[in-house]
């Protein structure tokens, strides 16, 4: 196993604390060590556990981590001086200008430019937006130093 990351130096150097984390120390470890291409049955082995054990964690793991990022963008978006509501059925090309009025509005300078905000939207939309068309709600805001964030919204938030 020497040749296996040291472990407790990975999550030392990261500055994982369990304490403020998110994540469980065990959770951590796995996917430490699973970013770093060990096989889940190695992890087992080196854990003292079972393959599915690793597997199940590994899950967990990724799964808070998606609701860590989730909760983070929902704060961002509720703390952004611009927010702009994106309804069924616009045109995504119709999207920066009107992000663009609202930040000039706002005072607010945006770090994109008009390609490079569409795809950022279209890949932070996930399913909400198909080919130009925006299917499904969305919230987008800018916050004061020109991030943009994107989430779905509820139709009832319209």
């Amino acid at each position: 196993m020497s040749d296996e990351p040291d472990v407790d130096e990975i999550l030392h150097r990261a500055g994982f604390c369990a304490e403020t984390s998110v994540l469980t120390r065990r959770q951590a470890e796995v996917l430490a060590l699973r970013e770093r291409g060990v096989a889940q049955t190695d992890i087992a082995d080196r854990l003292g556990t079972s393959r599915a054990n690793v597997s199940s964690v590994e899950a967990s793991a990724r799964e808070n981590v998606r609701k860590a990022h989730e909760t983070v963008a929902f704060a961002e978006t509720l703390q952004a001086p611009v927010r702009i509501e994106v309804e069924p059925n616009t045109d995504l090309y119709d999207v920066p200008s009107r992000v663009y009025d609202a930040c000039d509005e706002a005072g607010v300078k945006v770090n994109h430019a008009a390609p490079e905000l569409m795809k950022r939207i279209s890949d932070e939309a996930g399913n909400a937006v198909e080919g130009r068309g925006v299917r499904t709600p969305l919230l987008i805001g800018v916050t004061h130093d020109g991030e943009v964030t994107v989430r779905q919204s509820s139709p009832e938030e319209f």
